[in-house]
């Protein structure tokens, strides 16, 4: 379901956006697209600086495990 919103952008970030999109018609579609797009990028960065935090919180014991693993290769 969409909701009617009012925004505010600067003029020539909407004729941008229309010359992007199409046209007038395309306009809310494009914008929700990019809005989309944006906020997923955004998600995956924080999950990923949540992983990159882990991994580094565990990187001694980490490598070390690797480091012993690799004493058992011939």
């Amino acid at each position: 379901m969409s909701v009617k919103t009012p925004v505010s952008l600067p003029s020539d970030l909407l004729r941008a956006v229309d010359r992007a999109a199409g046209g007038r018609a395309n306009r809310s579609r494009y914008i929700e697209r990019a809005v989309r797009a944006f906020v997923e990028a955004q998600s995956m960065a924080e999950r990923d600086g949540k992983d990159i935090e882990l991994i580094n919180r565990h990187a001694g014991r980490l490598n070390a495990e690797a480091a012993d693993v690799l004493t058992y290769q011939p």
